[in-house]
C-alpha cells in the first residue's frame, strides 16, 4: 500500500514543466482568487451596456435633479416618446457603443390627467420646494406623431396619425391606462446617481472596460515593442546592442507619467491616444528583461546546435528563444497591467486622459473627491476601491506566477 502512494504521488508530480507550474498556480488561494475577480470583471466589462441599467452612450443619461441621489434610492420615471428617429443597433452595437432611448424619461413625483392632458409634477429633492409641473398630451407621450397632422380627438377618442403613416384609435381612458402600465416606471439606483443625475453603478461598469482595455492595449504594445528590441539586443551584441541600450536608457531616465504627459501632448487627448501613450513609456521594462533572458539563453547547447545547423538568427528567435524566456516575460505583463491602469487613472484624474462624456475611474474619483470631505464620501471611494481592487488582483497574480514559474521550484516539484 506505502508503495502504491509513493508511485501514484510520483504520477501527481510528473509532466510537463508548465503543467506542474498550472498546478502550482492553482493551488495558491489568492492566485485562483485574483483570477476570479479578473475574470469577473472582464466579463461584466465586455457585456458593458446590455447589462447596465442606463444603456445610452457613455452611461450619459443626465438627470440633474438627480445629482449625488445616496445608493438604493427609487425614483419614477414618466417615458415621453422622442419626436424624432433613434437609430437601431444590433446586439454587438448594443454591447459596445449603446443604444439611445427611444423615449425620454422626465423623474417625477406623481402625474395626472385632465382628459388628453397629462400633467407631470417634475422630481423634488427638496420636500418643501416648489415643484415644476411639466404638461404633455396623450398622444405625445405614447407615439412618435407625424409632424403636420398629429392627432384627432373625438368624442373621448384619439386618432394619433404616426409618423410612419399609420393610425392608431384608443378611448382616452385606455390611453391614460396605457401611461400608467407602460410609460409611468420606477428605477432603483443601486449604487446611486452622480453630481450630474447619472446612474454611478452604469458608469463603474463603463469605466472597468476602459481600465482593461487600457491595460490590454498598452501591454500589447509593450510586448511588441520590448520583446522585438530586447531579443535583437540580447542575441545581435555589439554595436546593435550599445544603440538600443542607449535608447533604452535615455527613455528609462524620463520620468514615465512625465513621459506619457507628453506623448499625449503631442498625439492629443482621447480614448485611443491615452492608451498608445501609456503603451509607448512602458517597453523599456520588457525590453531590458527580454534582452538580460536571451544573454543568458544565448549560450545554450540547443541555440548552439540550432547555429551548427544553419538556421537563420530569426527563426532562432522566434523559434527557439523567446519560447524558452516567456516565463519572465509573463510576469513582467502581469505587473505591467496594474501599472497601464494607475497610469491611464492618474492621466484622467489631471484632465489629459479619456475626455468626457466617456467614463473613467480617474475622472469619477476626479468629479467627486470634493464630496470625501461631506456625508457622500462614496462618489469617490466606490471608483477608487474598484481601481485598488483590480490593480490588487494584477499584483497578487503576478506575485503568484513568478513563484509558480519559479524553475528552481519546478525542478524540486
Amino acid at each position: 500500500m506505502e508503495r502504491k502512494d509513493k508511485l501514484q504521488a510520483e504520477l501527481a508530480r510528473s509532466g510537463s514543466p508548465m503543467r506542474i507550474a498550472m498546478r502550482r498556480l492553482l493551488a495558491d488561494r489568492m492566485a485562483v482568487a485574483s483570477l476570479l475577480l479578473i475574470a469577473s470583471i472582464a466579463i461584466i466589462a465586455t457585456l458593458g451596456y446590455l447589462i447596465t441599467p442606463d444603456s445610452s452612450p457613455y452611461a450619459n443619461g443626465q438627470h440633474l435633479q438627480l445629482a449625488t441621489l445616496k445608493p438604493g434610492s427609487k425614483v419614477k420615471f414618466l417615458r415621453v416618446a422622442k419626436q424624432h428617429e433613434v437609430k437601431k443597433q444590433n446586439i454587438l452595437g448594443r454591447m459596445f457603443y449603446g443604444q439611445e432611448q427611444e423615449y425620454s424619461e422626465i423623474p417625477v413625483d406623481s402625474i395626472y390627467f385632465d382628459g388628453i392632458r397629462v400633467y407631470a409634477r417634475e422630481y423634488n429633492p427638496i420636500p418643501d420646494g416648489e415643484a415644476i409641473v411639466a404638461e404633455f398630451t396623450l398622444p405625445e407621450i405614447l407615439f412618435w406623431l407625424n409632424p403636420e397632422k398629429k392627432y384627432l380627438l373625438e368624442n373621448d377618442t384619439i386618432t394619433a396619425f404616426l409618423n410612419n403613416g399609420q393610425q392608431v384609435i384608443l378611448p382616452v381612458a385606455e390611453a391614460q391606462q396605457r401611461v400608467i402600465n407602460q410609460n409611468l416606471v420606477s428605477r432603483r439606483f443601486l449604487l446611486g446617481t452622480d453630481r450630474f443625475g447619472r446612474d454611478l453603478l452604469s458608469r463603474l461598469v463603463i469605466g472597468a472596460r476602459i481600465s482593461l482595455s487600457v491595460g490590454f492595449i498598452a501591454v500589447g504594445i509593450a510586448l511588441i515593442i520590448g520583446i522585438a528590441l530586447g531579443a535583437i539586443a540580447g542575441f545581435a551584441r555589439g554595436f546593435i546592442d550599445d544603440a538600443i541600450m542607449w535608447l533604452v536608457n535615455v527613455v528609462w531616465s524620463v520620468p514615465t507619467l512625465l513621459m506619457v504627459i507628453a506623448l499625449t501632448m503631442v498625439i492629443g487627448k482621447g480614448f485611443w491616444q491615452i492608451f498608445v501613450a501609456v503603451g509607448l513609456t512602458m517597453w523599456v521594462d520588457m525590453a531590458r528583461v527580454v534582452r538580460g533572458q536571451v544573454l543568458s539563453v544565448r549560450e545554450k547547447e540547443y541555440v548552439e546546435a540550432a547555429k551548427v545547423l544553419g538556421y537563420g538568427p530569426w527563426r532562432i528567435i522566434f523559434r527557439h528563444v523567446l519560447p524558452n524566456i516567456m516565463a519572465p516575460v509573463i510576469i513582467v505583463s502581469a505587473s505591467n497591467f496594474s501599472t497601464a491602469i494607475l497610469l491611464e487613472a492618474g492621466l484622467s484624474f489631471l484632465g489629459i486622459g479619456v475626455q468626457p462624456p466617456a467614463p473613467s475611474w480617474g475622472t469619477m474619483i476626479r468629479d467627486h473627491y470634493g464630496y470625501i470631505i461631506m456625508d457622500k464620501a462614496y462618489l469617490a471611494l466606490i471608483p477608487g476601491f474598484a481601481m485598488m481592487l483590480l490593480v490588487l488582483a494584477f499584483n497578487l497574480l503576478g506575485n503568484s506566477l513568478r513563484d509558480a514559474l519559479d524553475p528552481r521550484e519546478i525542478e524540486k516539484a
